[in-house]
């Protein structure tokens, strides 16, 4: 579904990204893990449009995307990638429901359409009695739902989460751990998630070691 064909990423004099390839496949989680500086965040920010390569050609569903124009980049990012950061990144003056709208009001859907997405999503996550809670409002593990559902908005081919649980205590991560297999089983989401949380890279369906700017395995 998913391919990056040799990634390389310079910056200065230092190669980030050397020579990378890797396929994720439809409702597979793919953890991605090694020591601060190997690249990893580099990696699913290409991965994610965020940033270009050097060198080397990133396909999803056999579209090749690294030439797309900016324009035409944000739009594709917009209708099939999410995001999961480890601060949550929610707008403090929204409430939870228009928080988790912003894709779709962005990809230009109507707020009737969205908020009933939204509402839906919000259910599924257990958070339907905090629709109208503003962050400040929110728990830190109801706040990282909220930006899960944020990212399922739009119904994204994949989701890319940069240590998802890093700002969480033990029994919130486990849980949003728990929420990532439970949506792969009921939607066939697929993930691909940056992390140093052992238990979460270890219950992958694949885990990938980054070393030095290359995949280890």
């Amino acid at each position: 579904m998913i391919r990056l064909e040799n990634i390389h990423k310079r910056f200065g004099s230092v190669e980030v990204i050397n020579g990378v390839d890797l396929t994720v496949n439809a409702s597979e989680v793919v953890s991605i893990v090694g020591a601060s500086g190997a690249g990893k965040t580099t990696l699913l920010q290409i991965l994610g449009t965020l940033d270009k390569p050097d060198k080397g050609d990133v396909y999803y569903q056999d579209q090749a995307i690294s030439s797309l124009s900016n324009k035409k980049l944000a739009k594709f990012r917009n209708e099939n990638i999410g995001f999961i950061f480890q601060f949550h990144h929610l707008l403090p003056e929204f409430t939870a429901v228009e928080n988790v709208c912003i894709p779709a009001y962005i990809g230009k859907k109507s707020r009737q359409e969205s908020e009933a997405r939204a509402k839906e999503l919000l259910d599924f996550l257990g958070l339907s009695h905090r629709l109208e809670h503003k962050p400040n409002q929110l728990s830190g593990g109801e706040q990282q739902r909220v930006a899960v559902a944020r990212a399922l908005m739009n119904k994204p081919l994949v989701i890319l989460a940069d240590e998802p649980s890093g700002n969480l205590d033990t029994e919130n991560a486990n849980e949003l751990h728990q929420l990532f297999f439970d949506l792969r089983d009921e939607f066939k989401q697929t993930f691909v998630i940056v992390t140093h949380n052992n238990q979460l890279a270890d219950s992958a369906d694949r885990k990938i070691v980054m070393q030095d700017g290359r995949l280890m395995g």
